[in-house]
């Protein structure tokens, strides 16, 4: 079985709740980056033994929050060893409008990876695009490069659509699923 650790950052806990249905699916151990940006003890220590990494955060602005770029710009240390090599990498976030520029943020937690040489996992699930589809489908948002999710800005954590939930099992599983191939 893959070590497979979900490290994220939520500010409001939408984004946590989505953090532990990919924990879920993947049987991944879960690392919450706090308020101030920082990593628990012991985190870089479990980033470095893991097969796989899922990096999670809300996208506000157009990107990542500053809490996930303050721990992006620490993993510099790991960079110049190059620590992270070839491990997985995928990457998830939410934020409050169907498109709110998730993909830029996406594309910017891709990059992370590639910077430390890392192996990027899409989502791999077909989106949810006939008549027939609910906001309960599974993909609903459509994502590709990764796990895409929605909450309403006056929605609470528990109010989140059930095809987000999901959306984020199932990737945690593809996840597992290419870690063991690779194990």
């Amino acid at each position: 079985m893959a070590d497979i650790v979900v490290v994220f950052h939520s500010g409001y806990g939408h984004t946590q709740r989505i953090a532990q249905a990919v924990a879920d699916g993947a049987g991944a151990e879960l690392l919450a980056i706090d308020a101030d940006g920082n990593l628990p003890e012991g985190g870089w220590e479990l980033l470095a033994a893991a097969d796989a990494i899922v990096m999670g955060t809300p996208t506000y602005m157009g990107g990542p929050s500053w809490q996930f770029k303050k721990f992006a710009d620490a993993s510099s240390k790991v960079w110049y060893t190059q620590g992270w090599r070839d491990k997985l990498f995928a990457g998830f976030t939410n934020s409050a409008t169907m498109n709110g520029d998730k993909n830029a943020t996406l594309t910017w937690l891709w990059h992370l990876a590639m910077q430390h040489a890392g192996q990027w996992v899409g989502l791999g699930i077909l989106p949810s695009n006939s008549k027939a589809a609910t906001r309960d489908s599974i993909n609903y948002v459509g994502g590709y490069t990764g796990l895409l999710t929605t909450s309403p800005s006056d929605a609470s954590p528990a109010e989140m659509a059930r095809g987000d939930f999901d959306t984020a099992r199932a990737f945690g599983e593809r996840v597992a699923e290419v870690a063991r191939s690779r194990a």
